[in-house]
C-alpha cells in the first residue's frame, strides 16, 4: 500500500510537470511602420546582405578593416565572452549526466591482541532526474546566453566596421578640403602681388592689400586647425586597429564608390539582419529560461544515487573482501526556503520584463536609425547638387571680378567678397559629399551590414 502511495504521488508530480516547462517562441512579428510612416517598402532586398568586402571596395579601406577585425581590442575581447558562454553552456548540457566519482578508504585498528583492516572500494554515482524541467530550463538558459555573447561579439563586429569606414571616410574630406584650402590660399597669394602692382599703379590702396592679407592669414589658421583634426581622426583610427600611431594610407574621396540601390529591405528583415537585435532577442530567450529554472525550484528534485564498489566490511585480517551494490532513491521537497525561492522568482520574472523593454526599444532604435540614415542621405544629395551649382556659379564669378580688377575700377572688395564664397562653396561641396557617405555606410550599418 505504502509502494502505491508513492508511485501514485510521483505520478502526480509528473503531470504537475507538464505545466512548469515552456519552450520560448521566437518573436516573428514587426511593425511595417519601424521604418516612419513616409517611408514604405515591398522589396525583400537589402544592403545588409552584401558583405562588407563588396560593399566597400576601396582597398585600402580594405585592409584597414581586415587590420581592425584582427587586431581590435573591443572585438577580441567580445570573441573571448563568446567563448566562455559557451564554456556555461557545455557545462549546463553536462547536468543531463550523472556525476561520477571514485573513493577509497582503508582503516587499521588493533585491540586486545586483535587486528582488525577496514577498506572500502567503490564508485558512487548522482543524478538528478529533470522531472520538472529544471536542467532543460538552464541548458537553454546557458545556450542562448552563448548565441547572445556571439551576437554581441557580431554587433561590435558591424560597429567596428562601420566605425572605421566612417574614420576613413573622414580623412578623405580632410585631405580634399585642406587641399582647397591650400590651393585658395596660393590664389589669394597670387592676388595680393596682383593688388601691389596696381597699388603702384596707383589703382589700388594699402588698405585692400592688407584686407586680403589677413583673409590670408585667417585661411592659415583654418589650414592647421584641419590638419590638426585630421591628426586626431588618424590617431583615432589608429587606435582601433590596436597599433601606434602612424600615417594611414588612402586614397581620394571622389574615388569613392557605392551601390546605386539603396534598398533597405523589409522592417521584420532586422531580426535577421542586424546582430545588436538578435542578441536583445536571445537575452530575452535566456531570462525565459531563467524563469523556469525559478518557477521549477518551487517543485521537488528527484535524485538517483548509487555505489558499487568492494569491501571487507570491517572483519578480521583473515576475513575475505566483499562486492558492495548500494542504490538509493531521494525527493526532496522545498518547505523553509519557499520565501527564497519566490523571491529568487520575482527577481527573475523582473528580468525578463527589462529584457523585453529592452527588445522592443532596440527594434525601435534601430528603426530610427534607418530613417535617420535615409534622411541624411537624401538631404546630403539634394543639398550636393544645390552647392555644385553654387561653386561652379561662383567660380565663374571670380574669374571676372579678378580680371576686371586688373583692367577696370572694380572694387577690391568685391573680388574678397567672390573668393571667400567660393572658398566657403567648394569647403560645403566635399562636406555634402562626406554626408552622402556617412549617411549610406549609416544605413549599411542600422540595417545589420558589416559581416
Amino acid at each position: 500500500m505504502k509502494n502505491k502511495i508513492i508511485f501514485t504521488a510521483l505520478v502526480a508530480l509528473l503531470l504537475a510537470s507538464c505545466g512548469v516547462y515552456r519552450k520560448y517562441q521566437p518573436t516573428t512579428e514587426v511593425s511595417t511602420a519601424l521604418y516612419g510612416n513616409d517611408i514604405i517598402v515591398t522589396d525583400t532586398a537589402s544592403l545588409a546582405t552584401i558583405a562588407w568586402r563588396e560593399f566597400f571596395t576601396d582597398p585600402a579601406l580594405q585592409r584597414l578593416i581586415d587590420s581592425a577585425l584582427v587586431k581590435n581590442t573591443e572585438y577580441q575581447v567580445a570573441r573571448l565572452r563568446t567563448e566562455q558562454a559557451l564554456a556555461s553552456l557545455g557545462a549546463a548540457k553536462l547536468a543531463y549526466f550523472p556525476s561520477l566519482d571514485f573513493g577509497a578508504d582503508g582503516n587499521i585498528t588493533r585491540y586486545d591482541g586483535l587486528t582488525t583492516k577496514t577498506y572500502n572500494i567503490g564508485l558512487n554515482a548522482s543524478w538528478e532526474v529533470d522531472i520538472f524541467g529544471k536542467l532543460t530550463a538552464a541548458k537553454r538558459g546557458a545556450a542562448a546566453a552563448a548565441v547572445s555573447a556571439d551576437e554581441q561579439a557580431q554587433a561590435v563586429r558591424t560597429q567596428l566596421v562601420a566605425t572605421v569606414a566612417t574614420s576613413y571616410y573622414s580623412l578623405l574630406m580632410l585631405d580634399r578640403q585642406i587641399e582647397i584650402a591650400e590651393n585658395t590660399f596660393d590664389n589669394w597669394t597670387q592676388t595680393i602681388r596682383v593688388m601691389e602692382l596696381l597699388k603702384t599703379a596707383g589703382r589700388a590702396n594699402e588698405a585692400g592689400i592688407l584686407q586680403t592679407k589677413a583673409n590670408r592669414t585667417g585661411l592659415q589658421a583654418d589650414i592647421a586647425a584641419m590638419k590638426k583634426s585630421r591628426k586626431e581622426i588618424e590617431n583615432s583610427l589608429c587606435g582601433l586597429l590596436a597599433i601606434t600611431p602612424r600615417p594611414i594610407a588612402r586614397n581620394k574621396i571622389e574615388d569613392a564608390v557605392f551601390p546605386d540601390e539603396l534598398s533597405v529591405g523589409l522592417p521584420v528583415q532586422l531580426l535577421a539582419n542586424r546582430p545588436d537585435v538578435r542578441a536583445a532577442e536571445t537575452e530575452l530567450a535566456r531570462t525565459h529560461y531563467a524563469l523556469g529554472v525559478a518557477r521549477a525550484s518551487f517543485y521537488p528534485s528527484l535524485t538517483l544515487g548509487g555505489t558499487l564498489g568492494f569491501t571487507n566490511n570491517g572483519g578480521i585480517v583473515i576475513n575475505p573482501g566483499q562486492w558492495l551494490l548500494n542504490a538509493v532513491g531521494q525527493l526532496m521537497q522545498p518547505i523553509f526556503n519557499r520565501g527564497q525561492l519566490r523571491a529568487g522568482y520575482k527577481i527573475a520574472d523582473a528580468d525578463r520584463e527589462i529584457a523585453l523593454l529592452q527588445f522592443n526599444q532596440s527594434l525601435i532604435d534601430a528603426g530610427t536609425e534607418v530613417n535617420n540614415a535615409l534622411t541624411d542621405i537624401s538631404a546630403a544629395r539634394e543639398r550636393l547638387v544645390l552647392v555644385k551649382e553654387q561653386s561652379q556659379l561662383l567660380a565663374d564669378a571670380v574669374a571676372k571680378t579678378e580680371l576686371l580688377m586688373r583692367h577696370s575700377t572694380t572694387n577690391y572688395l568685391e573680388v574678397l567678397t567672390a573668393q571667400q564664397a567660393l572658398l566657403g562653396a567648394q569647403q560645403s561641396e566635399v562636406q555634402c559629399r562626406y554626408d552622402e557617405i556617412a549617411g549610406i555606410v549609416s544605413l549599411y550599418h542600422a540595417l545589420g551590414g558589416g559581416k
